[in-house]
């Protein structure tokens, strides 16, 4: 039985059964429990509403989708109904997918393939693991009834893989010239400050280090483009609920590191299902000589490995500081699918947009961002040019990121 939950009361009611299902998916990821993407819609809901598909069997929930629909209109004519995942292009949720119970993909995925086909609508599926997903598998699916599929990468997510080491082990595989510099400046933190690492453990030590995260973080990139993390009531209302959420089930790991008592940097991330995600950090600028980032990223994933943590995931984008702890990595990737009897002048343009937009990255490297920007206009590839205007800003972010973390 497939049934469109549309409502919020609804929605809150899937709690138990939605993690309940989420742990036996392959999918299982922190970004697709409810206790994030429920808070997530509640606060960035915008102009969507709410299409959650689930599908039962004989009463027991064998999966759920987790989607949202909005109207859209294609150069200002087509109109076309999309139907996208709830925690897209918010505030960086990795790895979204299909949540199906393990041995009903079969019959899950074609009767969510049969839905999708009488609802007529665009599938966008973003931030998809490009290497695994049942997204992936539901839009082959779909291609081999006549839908348009377009796909691509959209980012990378660096990783360590924790398993089988002890601390001791995990720094031997680091380069010699990491290591060292990361024993050196721990040690002589230690010689000169009274060093502190504590864990936010209680509802008001997560409300307090949550506040002092938020502070850090806009600290660090204060003099330095500023930071969207954190720029908006809404996303500091949003992950107050999502860290009382996390607290509640013994997922959030808010650390703060203290020199002398006073609070000199903060991470914020979850351990869930034997991975710890890294979300945001923040430090206090006037202690970056003493690389005050590093010493706290370091911690954090001793304190991971300490836990008995298969995989520390440092999440999407390939800033240089990722790459002194792991040479591991996983792509994301976007999956868009057209239905069959869309007009065709959708396809067609969203075809030549794709083209345009590769042209675009071909052309680009030699180019200043002046040119860059004169070609994503003159192709009409507005996406791409706002990933340009980000892309530039970013580029100026992570040599700061550089001089803080390294």
């Amino acid at each position: 039985m497939i049934e469109t939950i549309e409502d919020v009361r609804s929605f809150e009611k899937l709690r138990g059964e939605w993690d309940e299902l989420l742990q036996a998916s392959i999918s299982n990821s922190f970004f697709l429990t409810w206790e994030w993407l429920y808070p997530l819609w509640k606060h960035f809901a915008g102009d969507r509403q709410l299409c959650i598909v689930t599908l039962r069997s004989a009463g027991r929930l064998v999966a759920i989708a987790p989607l949202a629909s909005r109207f859209r209109r294609l150069a200002r004519v087509v109109p076309f109904r999309s139907l996208e995942f709830i925690g897209t292009d918010k505030v960086c949720s990795d790895y979204l997918d299909l949540i199906i119970r393990r041995g009903h993909e079969r019959e899950a995925l074609q009767a969510l393939g049969e839905y999708l086909g009488r609802e007529e609508a665009v599938l966008e599926m973003v931030d998809v693991k490009r290497s695994g997903c049942l997204a992936a598998r539901l839009t082959e699916g779909l291609s081999r009834h006549g839908w348009h599929l377009s796909e691509g990468t959209t980012d990378i997510c660096p990783f360590v893989k924790l398993s089988g080491h002890s601390w001791e082990s995990y720094l031997l595989s680091l380069t010699a010239n990491h290591r060292g510099d990361f024993g050196r400046k721990l040690r002589n933190l230690q010689k000169r400050f009274d060093v502190r690492f504590e864990q936010a453990r209680s509802p008001a030590e997560v409300r307090e280090g949550l506040a002092r995260l938020v502070a850090l973080h806009n600290m660090r990139w204060r003099d330095h483009g500023d930071s969207d993390a954190f720029d908006r009531p809404e996303l500091i209302a949003f992950h107050k609920d999502a860290t009382e959420f996390a607290l509640e089930r013994g997922w959030l790991r808010l650390f703060v590191l203290s020199l002398d008592g006073q609070p000199v940097a903060s991470l914020y991330g979850f351990r869930y299902h034997r991975t710890f995600y890294f979300l945001q950090s923040g430090f206090d600028p006037s202690y970056a000589r003493h690389s005050v980032g590093m010493i706290t990223l370091g911690l954090t994933i001793k304190s991971a490995i300490d836990e008995g943590a298969d995989e520390y995931d440092l999440l999407r984008g390939a800033e240089p500081y990722k790459f002194r702890w792991t040479r591991e990595t996983r792509e994301l990737g976007r999956l868009v699918v057209f239905p069959p009897r869309l007009p065709a002048v959708l396809y067609q343009r969203a075809q030549s947009v794709g083209r345009a937009a590769k042209a675009v990255v071909r052309r680009a490297l030699p180019k200043t961002l002046t040119d860059r920007i004169a070609i994503a206009r003159r192709t009409g590839v507005w996406k791409e040019l706002n990933a340009i205007v980000r892309s530039h800003a970013t580029s100026h972010r992570l040599e700061a990121d550089q001089r803080g973390i390294e």
